[in-house]
């Protein structure tokens, strides 16, 4: 009985020994928390999906509190979120400009050709690496194994037809799908823009046709034909310049490969 008595008393006493060390060194070791930075995570959307460079809304309050990341950090949240910020922060957030973000390929199942039938792992990243870059003609094309559909967490991209495709509304702009592509193909363009160059190759015209019925080939018809200046082909490929673009859409109406797209 006395032996009982004793353990109890002993485990008894070593808790509360515990106990009151950890009390001793919370105090001690306890690191103040800016309540700005409570806040400020509080009005951010808490997706976590690092869009903002930080490592999550947590790291992205923290580094808004510490001036080291502007009001406007989270491009989820958009304008409304970068306001809340700034109203915590006692600053002015700017205009915040809506995007979204666009594949750069059309080369579907329809219009794009294979090499060979590819049986191996359904990742981009891993098919780059097989016998001439994967199956697809187009050493550009999108190989659509969907790594940019596994990184979206707003369900905004999907697999349609063999390549990836965006719904610009349900498009958060946050760039994990621009991180994810391995062909870099996904650019975030403003929201507004409804015209884009469905194509990234940069082979020449014989090349080009041989493997996409629709893929540029720099014939600089849409250039010609843009009467603000607003499109020219670098490095074999058409590139619009968003800032000089006033939507005419004449680049799409003149080119001869239908590459040049106008959103409806």
């Amino acid at each position: 009985m006395n032996g009982i008595l004793a353990a109890t008393l002993m485990v008894g006493g070593t808790g509360l020994l515990i106990g009151i060390l950890l009390g001793i060194a919370g105090k001690k070791f306890y690191v103040e928390v800016d309540e700005r930075e409570t806040k400020v995570r509080e009005a951010l959307p808490g997706n976590n999906c690092g869009g903002c460079g930080y490592p999550g809304c947590d790291g992205a309050a923290a580094a808004v509190v510490k001036g080291e990341a502007p009001v406007s950090v989270c491009p989820v949240g958009g304008a409304p979120v970068a306001a809340a910020v700034g109203a915590i922060m006692g600053q002015k957030a700017d205009v915040q400009e809506r995007k979204k973000a666009v594949v750069r390929c059309a080369g579907t199942c329809d219009v794009a050709k294979n090499k060979y039938e590819y049986t191996g792992a359904r990742d981009c990243s891993y098919a780059g690496f097989v016998p001439g870059g994967g199956p697809k003609s187009c050493g550009n094309g999108c190989l659509g194994f969907g790594n940019c559909v596994k990184a979206c967490k707003f369900d905004a991209i999907h697999i349609e037809n063999g390549i990836a495709v965006v719904d610009g509304e349900a498009c958060k702009a946050c760039g994990a799908c621009v991180k994810a592509c391995p062909r870099n193909l996904i650019d975030l363009i403003p929201y507004e823009q409804k015209i884009t160059v469905k194509c990234r190759s940069t082979e020449k015209g014989k090349a080009v046709m041989a493997a996409c019925e629709i893929g540029c080939i720099g014939c600089k018809k849409c250039e010609k034909n843009c009467p603000s200046d607003a499109i020219h082909v670098v490095d074999q490929r058409a590139e619009i310049d968003p800032a000089k673009c006033t939507g005419c859409g004449l680049c799409a109406e003149n080119c001869p490969r239908k590459c040049i797209m106008v959103e409806k």
